[in-house]
């Protein structure tokens, strides 16, 4: 009898522990505004069946040679702050949304950050300092909010892979702040090539990969597209045995959206409501599934949800579009 009763615990135990396994990062990448926030701005993203928001705090240089940071200075918008991450994070915790805390770099005119490089050893030094200020900013205060993720960069490869001991270095200092779950947003064609996965706890990835150059691939032309980079993802993954989560996602609702699906600047192109939501079935049969997969969070989510997307919008927020009501089902199906 005792030992029935041990067996019935043990299997109590464990289904716990596979339901906790399987439970996904089902995430939204909600982008900072002017304003604080309130539940009728939560409201949409728990009907979308999110239980992760990534916030976004921002730091700005002039140049790709720039050394000097600016962030949490006035002149910018109250939700890219700390004032306004601490704001935010504790609204959405209030309704039971988890926290990825992910602080981003900005390049007037919108210049790729990967390319950031400077020109001199003292510049380097400048950038790795004002670095430093910026994200142990943001450490301490993913700290304070017991945030559950904390995002250490996004998309630096230059930096990251000309400067491997700062990185380094720097992954302990944040280690010593913050007792989270850490991460690294890796571009989609960089993280094979980041020298500290082992010191994180998740494979980061930009997933931008290049799927399929039809106008409007059907979903099995764009699984067909995800297979060789599917198994170089899991190649890395075996190697480090860490899990993936895509830190960011997503499709444009626009003709052609499998090419490249990294650009955000053309603002021309015909509208494609079916490309972008076979793109994300396409993602989700693929990967939601996998046991080494922990998640993702979609590109992007603004909160002025009455006035933001439909259906004649070809950029890449699922917001008032059909991709909203299949990403409702598809995050709903792994909670």
């Amino acid at each position: 009898m005792k030992i029935n009763k041990l067996l019935f615990l043990l299997l109590i135990v464990c289904q716990i522990s596979c339901n906790s396994q399987q439970k996904k990062i089902n995430g939204i990448s909600f982008v900072a505004s002017r304003d604080s926030i309130s539940n009728k701005h939560i409201t949409p993203i728990l009907k979308a069946q999110g239980n992760y928001v990534a916030l976004m705090p921002f730091g700005f240089i002039s140049d790709v040679s720039s050394a000097k940071i600016t962030f949490n200075s006035k002149r910018q918008w109250f939700g890219e702050t700390k004032k306004g991450l601490l704001q935010y994070a504790k609204k959405f915790q209030k309704e039971g949304v988890e926290i990825m805390v992910k602080p981003q770099i900005w390049i007037h005119k919108g210049l790729y950050t990967g390319l950031i490089e400077m020109d001199s050893e003292e510049d380097w030094t400048i950038l790795e300092q004002t670095y430093t200020k910026f994200i142990l900013t943001y450490a301490k205060a993913a700290q304070a909010l017991k945030a559950n993720i904390f995002c250490i960069g996004t998309e630096l490869e230059n930096f990251v892979t000309k400067r491997p001991k700062y990185w380094q270095n720097l992954i302990v200092k944040i280690k010593q702040i913050y007792k989270g779950k850490l991460t690294y947003a890796a571009n989609w064609d960089e993280y094979k090539r980041i020298p500290f996965w082992a010191d994180l706890d998740y494979i980061g990835i930009d997933a931008y990969f290049p799927l399929s150059d039809k106008k409007t691939p059907t979903i099995k032309e764009f699984e067909l597209g995800w297979q060789p980079h599917k198994k170089e993802i899991l190649q890395i993954q075996k190697q480090l045995n860490k899990p993936v989560l895509f830190t960011e996602f997503g499709y444009r609702s626009i003709d052609f959206t499998g090419k490249e699906p990294w650009k955000s600047d053309r603002v021309a192109g015909n509208v494609n409501l079916e490309a972008q939501v076979n793109g994300l079935k396409a993602i989700h049969n693929q990967f939601w599934k996998e046991d080494w997969f922990a998640g993702g969070f979609i590109w992007k989510w603004f909160h002025n949800y009455e006035n933001v997307g439909g259906e004649s919008n070809n950029r890449f927020t699922p917001q008032n579009k059909p991709a909203e009501f299949v990403l409702r089902e598809l995050y709903k199906q792994k909670q």
